[in-house]
């Protein structure tokens, strides 16, 4: 896409080397190999960015970091600069407690074409309401050019809100309850849902119901998508007064809110793979850095891998600050906070971390 290319600055293309030096970092400075004995002490830590206002989501676009802002902004950083860019949709994106511009995916092809899913809040005949929308970027501004899927019931607190564009091409999509104790199992209603759709939104052949974009159900609140490298996708989920949870998602899987959480079982449910018992997490987004889980948590102020050995999630990082979003690259992990509560309102102030090991 010549237009966006042409509009990148000077400053930007020289962000898009230095990111890409990053990856193609040397084998002994990769970060996966370490993380299941990493401490605290162990990170260099770099301030990118502290002029965030409550970012959501965070994406690699070849060399670019793009980050989406609750508000309605949407941030591509560049040696540290920070380039602002509001998005222009067919309906306004309501920025309410917890609700506003939360997730994204970026195509493939995002540096060339330019193209974008989006998941909104907006505020329709029902009251609170979210969607999901393909959206452009020509290098000088975002545009709305399709909706997807209109229709998700929505809240203040609970919208859910990932997307991720999967494996097998489709594009998955994490729903809230909406504290709605009938929403999660209704297969008919579209809370409390993890859906699969095309990227054009229709329902693919192979999904679980026919004719229906529900891939699991049963869900609260989850708020992040991951797939190891053997195609198995896991969702980061808020419970109910702590009992968080991580899951395996399968397709046509109960997951059994608001009837089970934590250990608790039940025929026909599915017990979490992982949960926090009376802790609280609040974990958001998650990733992979290489076969390690990396889990960004909110409520438990800290970036998380899964401990093969413990067999339970243990903190490697603190800022004392809630993290929204990780993405790690070979030798270094950015993470995004989200430090102003859902339960309050106004601007947030929010940073960009980059960590890397410190050499031993």
């Amino acid at each position: 896409m010549r237009g966006m290319l042409a509009a990148l600055t000077l400053s930007a293309m020289a962000s898009l080397a230095s990111l890409a030096s990053i990856a193609e970092a040397a084998a002994g400075d990769r970060i996966d190999e370490r993380l299941q004995t990493v401490r605290q002490q162990d990170w260099n830590v770099e301030v990118v960015n502290d002029e965030l206002n409550y970012p959501w989501d965070m994406e690699a676009a070849g060399d670019q970091l793009v980050i989406t802002e609750a508000a309605g902004n949407i941030v591509i950083m560049h040696q540290g600069q920070l380039q602002r860019y509001a998005i222009t949709t067919s309906d306004p994106i309501v920025n309410e407690g917890g609700g506003g511009l939360m997730g994204m995916a970026l195509a493939k092809d995002f540096s060339q074409s330019g193209n974008a899913w989006l998941y909104h809040t907006y505020r329709s005949s029902s009251g609170l309401t979210n969607k999901i929308i393909q959206a452009h970027f020509d290098g000088k501004q975002w545009q709305e050019t399709k909706v997807i899927l209109s229709g998700i019931p929505g809240h203040r607190l609970y919208n859910g809100g990932r997307i991720a564009i999967g494996p097998d091409g489709y594009l998955y999509a994490t729903t809230g309850w909406t504290e709605n104790e009938d929403h999660p199992q209704d297969i008919q209603s579209l809370a409390g849902k993890v859906l699969r759709m095309t990227l054009d939104g229709k329902v693919p052949r192979d999904n679980p119901i026919a004719g229906s974009l529900v891939y699991s159900w049963g869900h609260r609140n989850p708020q992040g998508l991951a797939w190891n490298k053997r195609g198995e996708l896991f969702a980061t989920e808020h419970g109910q007064i702590a009992h968080d949870e991580v899951n395996i998602i399968k397709p046509s899987s109960n997951y059994g809110w608001p009837v089970i959480q934590g250990d608790e079982k039940r025929a026909g449910m599915v017990a979490a793979w992982l949960n926090s018992g009376s802790q609280t997490w609040a974990p958001s987004g998650t990733t992979f850095a290489g076969e390690n889980l990396l889990v960004a948590a909110l409520g438990a102020k800290g970036l998380y891998v899964f401990d093969d050995k413990q067999k339970k999630l243990r903190q490697v990082f603190s800022s004392g600050e809630r993290l929204r979003d990780v993405y790690a690259t070979p030798n270094a992990i950015y993470v995004i906070t989200t430090n102003r509560s859902p339960r309050s309102e106004g601007p947030s102030a929010d940073r960009l971390l980059k960590l890397t090991l410190k050499k031993t």
